[in-house]
């Protein structure tokens, strides 16, 4: 059993997996072969993983916690867009991403990736509680 990972779902059906710089690249690696396609957000995602510094120093710089890849128009009509926002952070030496995925990639896709890296997947969801529940 390898380590566990917490897939996030919010409200409006994103889903959010933070990792390891190194991790995060390979799990996009992974979905986008599973996929069978590889967006532009994608690409632009890699190079703010490989450029990590410099895209960290300039979000803090800019009091910004996420960083939104360019999308092609093209891939947004078609419904192609993977990566809908990325968060860069530090957790001592570790470099640290998180990343949003867009809420046409379903949460299956990211298990079964994750759980190809030798990770466990958790999915857990993040509603409104009603009242009288």
């Amino acid at each position: 059993m390898g380590k566990e990972v917490e897939i996030v779902v919010d409200m409006g059906r994103y889903k959010y997996v933070e990792l390891e710089a190194g991790d995060a690249e390979a799990l996009l690696r992974e979905v986008t072969s599973i996929l069978g396609f590889e967006s532009q957000d994608v690409s632009e995602t890699f190079r703010i993983i490989r450029n990590f510094d410099a895209f960290y120093d300039m979000a803090k710089k800019k009091f910004k916690d996420y960083i939104v890849p360019s999308k092609s128009m093209n891939d947004m009509i078609l419904g192609r867009v993977i990566v809908d926002k990325v968060r860069l952070a530090r957790e001592g030496e570790k470099k640290v991403v998180g990343v949003y995925f867009d809420r046409r990639v379903s949460e299956d896709v990211i298990a079964k990736a994750l759980e190809s890296l030798g990770y466990t997947a958790r999915v857990k969801r993040i509603e409104i509680p009603v009242k009288g529940e």
